[in-house]
């Protein structure tokens, strides 16, 4: 029961990373592999331009970030995180950055204002923990430029998943994003184990 209850804790800890187990669970993220392969192949997928102005919810360690931030190299790359400790650990990788990233600790469903209107929006295995997450895409897409783009990835992380697990999470997320008003809806795969499933969608003014 001791080590259900451990594992139980850890399993917490990437969902909402807080103090010491936090930590470890931050480091854990940015340094395995297949999550920096998904993170940059998501950011791949948005095509993101020098100019963007992009949001990512739930940036995690900030491996996507870091990425939006080399090429949006005359925009601005904005993050909410629910984390604080994941806030600190993004903005030490993207120090380098600092006068075009800006990080915050916030919940999806308290978003600051970011001025202007965006050109991208993206959230990797973060969507599925949002309160409410057709009103939150809802929103996210009243921040948007017409035109914009977003992008939602899912790599699903329960016990046995599979290519078909995946598949029923690109379902649901091409659900969300039609409920939102999203258009022009297309599903891309990465072949990990479990595959990553990323739906991207336009925001049609």
């Amino acid at each position: 029961m001791a080590t259900t209850g451990l594992k139980q804790r850890m399993i917490q800890q990437f969902h909402h990373p807080r103090g010491l187990g936090g930590r470890v669970a931050g480091w854990v993220m940015a340094h395995r592999g297949s999550n920096r392969r998904r993170n940059v192949w998501v950011v791949d997928l948005l095509d993101v331009q020098p100019a963007d102005r992009v949001l990512e919810v739930g940036f995690g360690p900030g491996t996507a970030i870091g990425e939006l931030a080399a090429r949006a190299t005359r925009g601005r790359v904005y993050g909410v995180d629910h984390s604080a400790v994941m806030v600190e650990r993004a903005s030490r990788r993207t120090r380098a950055a600092a006068d075009r990233v800006e990080l915050i600790h916030a919940s999806v469903d308290r978003l600051p204002s970011f001025g202007a209107p965006l050109d991208a929006v993206l959230a990797v295995n973060s969507s599925g923990f949002w309160p409410d997450p057709p009103q939150r895409l809802r929103e996210l897409r009243g921040l948007l430029r017409p035109g914009g783009r977003i992008a939602l990835a899912s790599q699903p992380r329960c016990p046995g998943a599979n290519r078909d697990t995946t598949t029923r999470a690109a379902r649901e997320l091409q659900d969300l994003l039609t409920k939102a008003g999203f258009t022009e809806l297309r599903v891309e795969t990465l072949a990990l184990d479990p595959p990553v499933a990323c739906v991207l969608g336009v925001n049609p003014g």
